[in-house]
C-alpha cells in the first residue's frame, strides 16, 4: 500500500475554551477521495481548518508526504501544494471571474493554462461568465468557481468543505462528476452533509463525533451498513 499523503496523529484542537478536536487520527492515501462524515457540530470542519493551519492544533502531528506541518502559517502550508475550498465559497464578488483566477494561480504557467481548459470542460459557465463579477454567479456557478480556483494550481492535496451545501440536486450531479474527474489527478479530502454526494465521490471514509473518528472504512461498504450509518450519521434505511 502507498504511504499516505496526509497523516494525523491524536491531534488536539481548540477554537476559543471549546476543545472541538479531542484526538483525531486518520490517514488520506494518495490519489483517492476521502469524505470525513459526521453529525453537526463532530468536529468536520474544524479537522480541514487545522490541516490547513487556520486554527492550529494544541496536541497532535500533522503530517504531509512524510513533513512535519507543526508552526506552518497557512500560506506555507498552500505552498506545499495543500488547496482549501471554505464551505463559505470565498469567492471575491466584486472581481471578475477571470480576476478570481489570476489571483489563484501562484504563478501563470503553461500548466495553470493547461489546467484551466480542463476547468472550461467541468464547468463551461465560468467561460461563458469569464469577464462578468463573480458576484452575479448563481450559487452553484459560484460554488463551481471556488472549486475551480482551488484546482487551477497544481496541489497535490485538494481540502473541500460542504461543496453541496444549498445546491438543487441537479447542480449536484454536475457537481459529482466534476469532482470525480478532479479525484483522477489530484488528491480529495471532502467534508459532506450529503450521504448521496459522499458516495459517489468518496473512496474512504472516517466518521468523526465529538472531536473523535469514531468509525472508517470503505465507502462502498458503508453504503450498505444501515447499522452504522443510523448509529452515526441519522441516516434511516432508504434515505441514503
Amino acid at each position: 500500500m502507498a504511504e499516505p499523503i496526509l497523516a494525523l496523529e491524536d491531534v488536539h484542537t481548540f477554537i476559543a475554551q471549546h476543545h472541538i478536536l479531542q484526538g483525531v487520527s486518520l490517514t488520506v492515501s494518495p490519489g483517492r477521495a476521502t469524505v470525513l462524515l459526521g453529525r453537526n457540530g463532530s468536529g468536520k470542519s474544524t479537522t480541514l481548518r487545522t490541516i490547513m493551519g487556520l486554527v492550529p492544533p494544541s496536541r497532535g502531528r500533522i503530517s504531509l508526504a512524510g513533513r512535519d506541518l507543526s508552526g506552518m502559517r497557512p500560506y506555507d502550508i498552500a505552498r506545499l501544494g495543500v488547496g482549501f475550498v471554505p464551505e463559505d465559497q470565498a469567492v471575491l464578488y466584486s472581481l471578475s471571474v477571470e480576476e478570481n483566477f489570476r489571483l489563484a494561480m501562484v504563478r501563470e504557467s503553461e500548466e495553470s493554462w493547461r489546467r484551466l481548459e480542463t476547468v472550461f470542460e467541468l464547468f463551461p459557465d465560468l467561460k461563458r461568465f469569464w469577464k462578468s463579477k463573480a458576484g452575479v454567479l448563481s450559487g452553484g456557478q459560484k460554488q463551481m468557481l471556488a472549486i475551480a480556483r482551488a484546482f487551477v494550481t497544481d496541489h497535490q492535496l485538494l481540502l473541500i468543505d460542504e461543496p453541496s451545501k444549498g445546491l438543487a440536486p441537479i447542480i449536484i450531479d454536475s457537481l459529482i462528476e466534476s469532482l470525480n474527474h478532479i479525484r483522477d489527478q489530484t488528491t480529495i479530502i471532502l467534508v459532506e452533509q450529503n450521504f448521496y454526494m459522499a458516495s459517489r465521490v468518496g473512496v474512504d471514509y472516517f466518521i468523526l463525533n465529538d472531536g473523535l473518528v469514531v468509525h472508517s472504512g470503505l465507502m462502498s461498504d458503508l453504503e450498505h451498513d444501515e447499522e452504522i450509518k443510523q448509529k452515526h450519521l441519522g441516516i434511516a434505511g432508504g434515505e441514503a
